[in-house]
């Protein structure tokens, strides 16, 4: 069951790109991208949690909660590869909100059904093409499972591995390294326009306290891929605006109609605040974070922290950082075309 697939009719990861761009000052602008159809490129991307059936985990019938996810999160990647998202077993929001570790058995149904598609997307689909993994949230957790056990052994998969986003899962690293850990081969990466490496953040605006479900290993989202060791570990951050590291400004994409509040005159489906946010990767008391800081708010709506400290940015961790992840792919596959 595909819920992007190229091709497909009604497609939410083609649905339309037109963003009106709404700086602090002067006038704003409209911007008019397309879907690249003729990509040489697949993503595989996974959604984060957001079914709300009452099992502990989800059937795979395509709901609004889905499609919702795969248009703000994955739809603007088709600027820059062919989409495809499978449905999965995931957990549900019923299942987490008895503990993100209370179910190791429904976290075991929803990678065996990731596990699934991305054996028959590579047996029927994929001929050979290399591929961007795109994840947030337990849809990174998955994901990282599933390139920990089929992608980071085979040589083959990674020679065809042009980048990883895992937003929010907990990628792990020995301290100060960048490859270890959740991944023996896939390295972390430290430049612009690097391939076959992978960019991993948590979003918050300070520290994380002690008790956050993400930035801090073996506990949170780890605990959803079966992380549980902390000594000498560190959960990763690549800054998307700056993977050769340093602070950099956000280009964050968000669908107009949830946009909170939804700024007036703006009738595309997307917005674009530029110079809104600053970030940059820090570590501090055992966390390791992206650091998303307002800089020039000028009247235009900021995130906040709906689920409390603990949580962070985590529900705008993509959102926030739209923009240079999709630079981040194209970047990172005219350096795979050119190294092939």
């Amino acid at each position: 069951m595909w819920l992007c697939r190229p091709g497909q009719a009604g497609d939410p990861c083609t649905a339309p790109l037109q963003a009106t761009t709404v700086p602090a000052e002067g006038a704003r602008t409209v911007q008019r991208p397309a879907a690249g159809a003729g990509s040489a490129f697949d993503c595989f991307y996974v959604y984060p949690t957001v079914s709300t059936q009452d099992a502990a985990n989800a059937n795979l019938a395509v709901q609004r909660a889905e499609v919702d996810a795969a248009v703000a999160e994955a739809s603007r990647f088709s600027q820059v590869c062919r989409v495809w998202a499978p449905m999965y077993r995931q957990r549900t929001e019923a299942s987490l909100l008895q503990g993100l570790g209370a179910d190791p058995a429904a976290d075991d149904v929803a990678y065996e059904s990731l596990l699934s598609a991305w054996r028959d997307y590579l047996d029927h689909d994929n001929h050979g093409r290399p591929v961007v993994f795109i994840g947030h949230s337990q849809g990174a957790a998955m994901l990282i499972r599933l390139l920990a056990s089929q992608v980071d052994p085979s040589p083959a998969l990674r020679a065809r591995t042009v980048l990883a986003i895992l937003a929010g899962g907990n990628v792990t690293v020995p301290t100060a390294r960048t490859v270890g850990a959740s991944f023996r081969h896939l390295p972390l990466c430290t430049a612009a326009g690097e391939d076959g490496c992978v960019v991993a953040y948590s979003s918050f605006p300070a520290e994380p306290p002690a008790n956050a479900d993400f930035g801090r290993p073996g506990q949170g989202v780890s605990l959803q891929w079966g992380q549980l060791a902390t000594a000498g570990l560190q959960v990763a951050c690549v800054n998307p605006a700056a993977p050769a590291g340093g602070t950099a400004g956000l280009d964050p994409y968000f669908l107009t109609a949830t946009s909170a509040p939804p700024p007036p005159r703006v009738t595309t489906p997307w917005v674009t605040y530029p110079g809104l946010y600053s970030a940059t990767c820090r570590s501090s008391g055992g966390a390791t974070w992206l650091q998303v800081d307002t800089v020039d708010p000028a009247g235009r709506p900021v995130v906040s922290e709906p689920l409390g400290p603990a949580w962070g940015y985590h529900l705008d961790d993509v959102n926030l950082a739209l923009g240079n992840l999709v630079h981040d792919v194209a970047a990172a596959e005219t350096t795979y075309a050119r190294h092939r």
